[in-house]
């Protein structure tokens, strides 16, 4: 009896200390401060809203381009795009877009907290949770949503190629660009769930 009670505690931690080394102790959470997401809803499902969408997504990351190309720190890209008059020029190219395709849909633009769910591309995988997000409205916005990473700039090829340096660059650590390129691994893949889990209690 004493030898299945020794044995059950060693059980208990070793997978303690299992757990303890997974969880996300050098910065990883902090993956949600260091993007900016996009997210674009279409008027309706319709086949004509839907193909307006990824005009009005193409347009939009033309703009953010053009707001905060070169621009290396997630803040001061938060901040430029936060600007009254930046936002308002992105919904006059919306407009534009929305107009051009023989549109009269209503569009808005805003800077916000919004949940995502779990979004991977070929080459990475971004955790489910809260992130500062420009989200733009087209019409009722009631149609599927389309929505990518604007900060660092993932919305184009970027997003199904690895590129440590270029992530490091705009403030990821090694360890958390691991975490969004390593997800089939499953060491990873339990910790992305732990971040998952961490950012729904303390969100």
């Amino acid at each position: 009896m004493k030898t299945k009670k020794i044995l059950a505690f060693c059980s208990v931690m070793f997978i303690a200390i299992m757990i303890i080394g997974l969880l996300p102790v050098r910065g990883e959470w902090r993956i949600y401060d260091e993007v900016i997401r996009l997210h674009v809803l279409a008027n309706s499902d319709s086949e004509a809203d839907q193909a307006l969408k990824l005009k009005v997504r193409d347009g939009v990351i033309c703009e953010v381009e053009d707001l905060i190309g070169g621009i290396s720190d997630r803040d001061e890209a938060l901040a430029v795009l936060s600007k009254k008059e930046n936002l308002e020029r992105i919904e006059l190219a919306v407009e534009r877009i929305v107009e051009s395709e023989g549109y009269e849909y209503p569009v808005f633009a805003e800077i916000g907290e919004e949940s995502y769910p779990r979004k991977a591309y070929e080459a990475l995988c971004f955790p489910a949770g809260s992130y500062t997000s420009l989200r733009v409205q087209i019409g009722d916005a009631e149609g599927q949503n389309w929505w990518c990473v604007l900060f660092p700039q993932l919305c184009l090829g970027v997003a199904t190629e690895k590129n440590e340096e270029a992530f490091v660059a705009v403030g990821f650590t090694p360890e958390q660009y691991r975490i969004v390129t390593d997800t089939s691994k499953p060491e990873y893949e339990v910790r992305f769930k732990l971040l998952e889990i961490i950012e729904e209690i303390v969100g």
